[in-house]
């Protein structure tokens, strides 16, 4: 049996997304995180008071695992060098370029994968402004932390304010620590590389590359564990939001953008009947204005059988 679709209901092609377009959504959306970052500082004290618990409630679990890893990185200066290097540029570098590996190789799943990491940056966001946390490497010395990225800043660019380079820690937040959008945007890129690497190399990057950053962001004292357990749970819940943001904005741009009819098929090869001025005419019938312009003004075309009433006799063959 057929399919037949009710009117209007017609499945509409995929939009093509344009770089042009692209780029700046995405600038516009790593603009508010660092603004974002900026104004969500608080009340030092409140940070400190929010690290604290959260140190607290690790140790009461036993699952402070920043405390091992930041010996580790403190005493090796081979681990610990790396691991500042890595902390300080792959969030920025890793995760735009798989966006544009996306855009570029597989177009067909950029869209959902952009509104995913996009939505889950913006509830990281929330987080920052509701509970700004100060991380270990921030707190007093006797909670038993170093800061790496402090001890090792004549190897790298950066100075004492995290990842900032040097004479720019005013320009960035140190207590936008909860969650932790270092784990939460590496495992989006894990999770790229995994489904759409194609192979095992791929694959592997896939998994080490969001373990490596969790080891790496407790190990320098810039997060703990709990931070690194929100920026996953922030990133399952951009996930199941994501579909949802792109209905909205599909309602949206279809408010705005200009409706198309649809098109007729043509009527020569369908075979189907020709329509002029509202009249709709037999095969092969001509409309009056078209019977006066052949045979000119006051004359009348020859009787024929086409031409004759049905009672006209037949001519003889």
């Amino acid at each position: 049996m057929p399919h037949t679709e009710t009117p209007g209901t017609e499945a509409a092609p995929a939009r093509r997304l344009r770089w042009w377009t692209e780029l700046p959504l995405i600038l516009l959306v790593y603009a508010c995180y660092s603004a974002g970052r900026l104004l969500a500082r608080g009340d030092v004290s409140g940070a400190v008071d929010h690290g604290l618990a959260l140190l607290r409630f690790e140790q009461a679990l036993h699952i402070n695992f920043e405390h091992p890893l930041n010996r580790l990185f403190t005493r090796e200066a081979w681990i610990g060098i790396p691991a500042d290097f890595w902390y300080a540029s792959l969030h920025y570098l890793v995760t735009p370029v798989i966006l544009v590996w996306l855009f570029r190789s597989r177009a067909v799943r950029y869209r959902a994968a952009r509104t995913w990491l996009m939505t889950s940056t913006l509830i990281g966001l929330i987080g920052f402004a509701l509970l700004p946390t100060c991380p270990p490497r921030l707190l007093d010395a006797s909670h038993g932390f170093v800061d790496t990225m402090a001890q090792y800043s004549s190897y790298g660019w950066w100075g004492g304010a995290a990842s900032a380079p040097r004479g720019m820690g005013g320009m960035t937040n140190q207590y936008a620590a909860m969650p932790s959008l270092h784990v939460g945007w590496s495992l989006w890129c894990g999770v790229m590389l995994w489904r759409y690497g194609g192979t095992r190399t791929a694959k592997a990057a896939g998994v080490a590359y969001p373990l490596i950053t969790t080891i790496v962001v407790m190990g320098t004292a810039n997060h703990y564990f709990l931070d690194a357990l929100a920026g996953a749970a922030v990133m399952g819940v951009g996930l199941l939001l994501a579909p949802v943001v792109m209905r909205n904005a599909d309602r949206v741009r279809a408010q705005f953008a200009p409706r198309v009819a649809p098109v007729a098929a043509a009527s020569s090869a369908a075979g189907s009947s020709i329509v002029s001025a509202g009249c709709q005419t037999s095969a092969g019938e001509r409309i009056p204005r078209q019977r006066e312009s052949r045979f000119g003004a006051g004359a009348e075309p020859s009787a024929s059988p086409k031409d004759a009433g049905d009672g006209a006799p037949a001519p003889a063959r």
